[in-house]
């Protein structure tokens, strides 16, 4: 290893300045006049699909997001040049062109794709659409003539405090519009390009660098962020007009998110294999079916619901440690198959439990149905109940005893995270035999990770059998626990954000894009593999596993410098 140390030009670092043409920045301009105008007039002869847009000088919903897109680019363009330049020594604004016309041309294709595969082709696209699509390639192409700058660093950026606390508010506002908007196009298409509008949105502002200053902003206000965003999941039933549909769906994902996060304590910080975890939350769930007042339980034991709760969550743990006491001693590969192996018996247990092949505890594969809504205090889960002039179905109650669960399960990973016994967890998951070398308790650590992934599963799976009003074995499946990992994987391991943002995508996208249903597991397995090529650390990464990527970017960096002053020595 050579004594001298090479400098690197750290990741971060924008490409040097280079002289953009003229024509650009007018091009940009003229791209987003077209856009504009493209969306006030009609883009589609047939009514009847994409929620009408044949109407001209009233755009639809579809229209109205290429509006604000298009205004995104002419604040981008003033940035770059003209009356916000000051903004544009911050923010790389001419990234943030280029990432919105290749976005806004893609999201303009899909339109008159969508209008000519739901109608008769292309001879039913009305001009409009045409210049509108025209509008987002002058924009792309404008992006990629205008210069690329040296930025400043955005950790140095400061706003007022009011300021900074406002922009929290008006980001937490559009994250809560979009969510309420996505949810109620019923269309499949539409539902497919607001996705996409909103991932070119996304991606613009990481690239402009607005993401980053946000990021320092919560870091700094993170109490308020905190707040903000239990506010916006409290609002979120009074913008679906008492939809149960939609709020059924969120409901799941709530539950899902819940039990993602218990594994996210195994496989995220301990580094742990569990392919048989959707166990524990189906451990839960039956506890609370057969201690139910359903005609179909089999115990005689009825006590309040919250007893009910910790009875179910303990039965998971138990389970967690009647599995992870024999087993925890191999990992790896081996570990996996053996957690695998344990999410099958459950299922096949609970499928024989019917007074013929063991005790009648389970009514074998008809499962226990009929299961009551719950009732704590006067409060029943099934009546509607008006609040503030809008009626809340069953889902919608049953979401506000869900959001008080995943409040209590992320206080619980956020203080185990930030503990002595979280950082004992990561010390394993990173080199177990050094960790026990430094004296951590490598066998007990992972058995409480176990026992505490188990308990909160347990927690989520006693309110879903109420919610579900049925529990049967063919609900815990493999391919459930796969979803859990495939979620912990794609939003970021080690993680309270990504893991709620990979179980929303994971759930929300199935039931909105039921046609894709033949299909669902390969266009997972297709995210899969790209999110492992072009973000490893998932879409919201901890700081540890950014700065491990980035210190071994830095390590080959290094290496091939030494490489090309070996062979310049040589020469």
């Amino acid at each position: 290893m050579t004594d001298v140390k090479t400098p690197v030009p750290e990741a971060t670092d924008a490409p040097p300045a280079k002289s953009g043409k003229p024509i650009a920045w007018p091009l940009g301009l003229a791209g987003v006049v077209l856009l504009i105008v493209g969306s006030f007039l009609s883009w589609s002869y047939d009514s009847q699909i994409l929620n009408d847009l044949s109407i001209n000088f009233y755009p639809g919903g579809l229209q109205i997001l290429t509006i604000i897109g298009a205004v995104l680019s002419l604040v981008l363009l003033l940035a770059e040049k003209g009356p916000l330049a000051k903004l544009g020594t911050w923010l790389d604004a001419t990234l943030g062109i280029r990432t919105l016309g290749a976005g806004l041309t893609l999201y303009m294709v899909l339109v008159l794709v969508a209008i000519s595969t739901e109608s008769d082709g292309l001879i039913n696209v009305n001009p409009g659409g045409y210049i509108s699509l025209v509008g987002a390639l002058l924009i792309a192409v404008s992006g990629w003539l205008l210069p690329l700058r040296q930025l400043r660093d955005m950790s140095e950026a400061r706003l007022p405090g009011w300021a900074e606390i406002l922009s929290i508010a008006v980001l937490m506002a559009a994250v809560l519009f979009a969510a309420a908007y996505a949810l109620g196009l019923q269309d499949a298409w539409s539902f497919i390009l607001c996705l996409v509008f909103i991932a070119v949105v996304a991606t613009a502002l990481f690239r402009t660098g607005t993401m980053t200053f946000v990021g320092h902003v919560g870091q700094r206000h993170r109490n308020v962020l905190t707040l903000a965003a239990f506010v916006v999941a409290f609002l979120f039933p009074f913008t679906q007009n008492g939809s149960d549909a939609n709020m059924s769906i969120a409901n799941q994902v709530l539950i899902f998110g819940a039990t993602a996060m218990g594994l996210n304590i195994v496989v995220g910080l301990a580094g742990l294999l569990d392919l048989g975890y959707i166990a524990f939350l189906g451990a839960g769930s039956y506890t609370a079916a057969v201690l139910s007042n359903s005609a179909f339980a089999t115990v005689g034991w009825k006590p309040p619901f919250l007893v009910v709760m910790l009875v179910g969550a303990a039965v998971s743990a138990t389970l967690g440690l009647i599995i992870g006491t024999p087993t925890l001693r191999v990992s790896g590969d081996y570990l996996a198959i053996v957690t695998l192996g344990f999410g099958e018996i459950f299922r096949f247990s609970m499928g024989n439990l019917d007074g013929n092949n063991g005790p009648n505890l389970t009514n074998g594969p008809n499962g226990i149905p009929g299961i009551p809504d719950l009732q704590i205090g006067g409060f029943n889960f099934g009546d509607e109940h008006k609040l503030a002039g809008i009626e809340l179905g069953r889902f919608s109650n049953y979401y506000f005893l869900l959001l008080i669960l995943i409040g209590f399960v992320i206080l619980v990973f956020a203080r185990l995270n930030n503990s002595r016994i979280g950082r004992g967890w990561v010390a394993i998951r990173e080199d177990e035999k050094a960790a026990e070398a430094m004296g951590v308790n490598v066998f007990g650590l992972k058995l409480l990770a176990f026992a505490v992934g188990a308990f909160l599963a347990g927690l989520a799976g006693t309110i879903k059998a109420h919610q579900d009003a049925a529990v049967s074995p063919d609900q815990y499946q493999f391919i459930e626990s796969a979803f859990l990992l495939a979620a912990i994987v794609l939003g970021g391991m080690g993680t309270i954000a990504g893991v709620l943002l990979g179980a929303t995508i994971l759930k929300l996208l199935p039931e909105k894009l039921r046609f894709f249903s033949e299909y669902r597991l390969l266009m997972f397995g297709l995210l899969l593999v790209l999110m492992m090529r072009f973000r490893p650390e998932g879409l919201v990464a901890s700081r540890r596993r950014q700065l491990e990527f980035h210190e071994e970017d830095e390590e080959l960096a290094v290496e091939i410098e030494e490489e090309r002053l070996a062979v310049g020595e040589a020469k």
